[in-house]
């Protein structure tokens, strides 16, 4: 009797440690160090996305999130070309996942995708896709498969990739730590954050699509239709202090040959709101060794990838 009743003991308490591992892991498809192309299903569509782990992912260290939107017209695997944007080298240096979602695309293998900003772009603006609840289901997703840090999930985007992340800080700051847009002001129709959230925008003087001073330049779609009128990057700054209450003036943080950064650091709850201004390089990703054939050269007065990782990390 006395075995059997140790028998029952042992199979209960085993049984015990499977649903805590089960409850701490719950997706068995753990991932593991290295590049992942993924694919799930949310709101009736299939949506691609690219997962890097860095090499010094450690599952028993809740490790960074940042979610990298490319800009319209791309597709997740350009913004994960690292000749082009350098984002997993960025990520293995400083030790985050990062993921490339996709954006909407009628077309089975995902190219000239978009994301629906609110007032732009294209297909998925007009479709209404809910690239919201897209993002929203992929953090879920990560989260599962690998051990996120809740305090340190963060959006980046290009252009139309970066509207996303003007989005994201307006419809998920209970999800997101900070948000960071590359080339793309605010493109929301109404936005009302759950909280203040910390907000980078980098943008180049002379950009011929997102104009600095308002506007879509003369490159930035064939058709008109599938873009709007830009908002400025000063009204953006803008809207952004005025939601997270900070102080009038801001303080030059960065002043160097061809860029500059000024920080409002007196912002409710602890956020921040920054701008980094290049001279040159025009529709285009700071720092970045390559860009589309035709375009100008990126800026090298600022490297895209360290300024918004100095900043989230603060």
């Amino acid at each position: 009797m006395r075995l059997l009743l140790l028998i029952a003991l042992f199979v209960a308490t085993a049984s015990g440690h499977a649903g805590l591992l089960r409850d701490r892991h719950p997706d068995a498809n753990a991932l593991t160090a290295g590049t992942h192309t993924l694919r799930m299903t949310h709101d009736g569509r299939t949506r691609q996305y690219i997962v890097h782990v860095p090499p010094g992912y450690d599952a028993g260290k809740p490790a960074p999130l940042v979610i990298a939107f490319h800009g319209g017209g791309g597709h997740a695997a350009w913004m994960a070309d690292d000749r082009r944007y350098g984002l997993i080298s960025a990520a293995d240096r400083d030790g985050y996942v990062v993921v490339f979602p996709n954006g909407y695309s009628k077309l089975r293998r995902g190219r000239f995708a978009t994301w629906n900003a609110g007032g732009c772009c294209g297909d998925a603006r007009d479709r209404d896709s809910d690239d919201v609840g897209f993002t929203r289901a992929l953090v879920a997703r990560m989260q599962q498969q690998l051990n996120i840090d809740p305090q340190r999930i963060y959006a980046v985007g290009m252009s139309n990739g970066g509207m996303m992340a003007h989005r994201l800080a307006c419809d998920a700051a209970d999800l997101f730590s900070g948000v960071a847009s590359v080339a793309g002001t605010d493109a929301t129709l109404t936005c009302n954050p759950s909280r203040a959230i910390s907000v980078l925008h980098i943008h180049a003087q002379d950009d011929t699509h997102v104009l600095f001073k308002g506007g879509a330049g003369k490159d930035a779609f064939r058709d008109s239709a599938k873009v709007m009128n830009f908002v400025s990057v000063p009204e953006t700054m803008a809207r952004w202090t005025r939601r997270n209450q900070c102080e009038e003036n801001p303080q030059r943080t960065l002043q160097t040959d061809g860029a500059w950064c000024d920080t409002w650091s007196h912002c409710a709850n602890g956020s921040r709101v920054q701008l980094c201004v290049t001279a040159d390089g025009g529709h285009s990703w700071p720092g970045a060794a390559r860009v589309r054939a035709g375009k100008q050269p990126a800026s090298q007065s600022l490297d895209a990838n360290a300024t918004f990782w100095q900043f989230f990390s603060r």
